[in-house]
């Protein structure tokens, strides 16, 4: 049955050249953006490796805390070992800064070939449900940049088995790292949207999740343990809570 509202009376291989548009001006917007971040090299990279540096903000603000302990500007160095690994690393560094500035571009082209066919209301659900999901990721990348990353490369680049084996990290460790540590933070603050969606199709109830409330804060901090494993109680609070936070959000949105 076809709907009234926005039913534009294409057939379906209009829809699918319709879709082949959408899809190719994404992957312009996405290519032209990353030209652009290739183009700026200096810029991305020092954004890069800013927490590698003394003076980056979290290891300044450290400093003036002298309870958290000796917060010293000892780093270690960055070595490569591949002929053509730097001009890798920049080519994939520059896809995927390039694919973070056109997203919100990807997603208003879709959102606009499926708007036709949605009703009213559910096109304010989903254009909700986008920017706050889009805000959420953001958050999780930002506390990763700013927080887990910076104590979880400090605390492994200078850990030493023996004093005579010096650190001098690989640029593809630390670039893999770092993005992959921002993609699963990223992810996991998308909890309260997977909760909603869950709660929306009957599957969880908010006096469930009220429930087992200490199992999840058991859980969280296990998984807080994994992602940063710097072995300090403030570093694991750091992650732990915000994280415990989206939970109680969770449970609002489903209730």
């Amino acid at each position: 049955m076809k709907r009234s509202e926005g039913d534009s009376g294409l057939s379906f291989w209009d829809h699918l050249d319709e879709l082949r548009s959408v899809l190719i001006r994404c992957v312009v917007a996405w290519a032209v953006c990353a030209g652009v971040c290739f183009c700026f090299r200096d810029t991305l990279f020092s954004f890069l490796f800013a927490p590698s540096r003394p003076d980056f903000i979290t290891y300044r603000l450290l400093r003036t805390l002298p309870w958290l302990g000796d917060w010293g500007e000892v780093f270690p160095s960055f070595i490569n070992t591949q002929l053509a690994a730097q001009f890798t690393v920049h080519m994939q560094v520059a896809a995927l800064a390039g694919f973070v500035i056109a997203f919100p571009y990807v997603l208003w082209q879709l959102y606009a070939f499926a708007a036709p066919a949605l009703y009213p209301h559910e096109k304010r659900a989903a254009g909700r449900i986008i920017g706050f999901g889009t805000v959420l990721f953001v958050c999780g990348i930002a506390l990763n940049y700013l927080v887990i990353f910076p104590f979880a490369f400090r605390f492994l680049a200078t850990y030493q088995v023996q004093a005579d084996v010096v650190n001098q990290i690989a640029l593809e460790s630390y670039v893999s790292t770092l993005l992959v540590l921002s993609l699963l933070m990223g992810v996991l603050f998308e909890m309260p949207m997977v909760v909603w969606a869950l709660g929306k199709a009957g599957l969880i109830e908010a006096a469930w999740l009220k429930q087992y409330r200490r199992h999840a804060l058991v859980v969280l901090m296990i998984l807080a343990a994994v992602i940063t494993p710097t072995g300090d109680a403030f570093t694991l609070m750091l992650v732990t809570l915000p994280l415990y936070l989206l939970y109680e959000l969770s449970i609002l949105m489903v209730r």
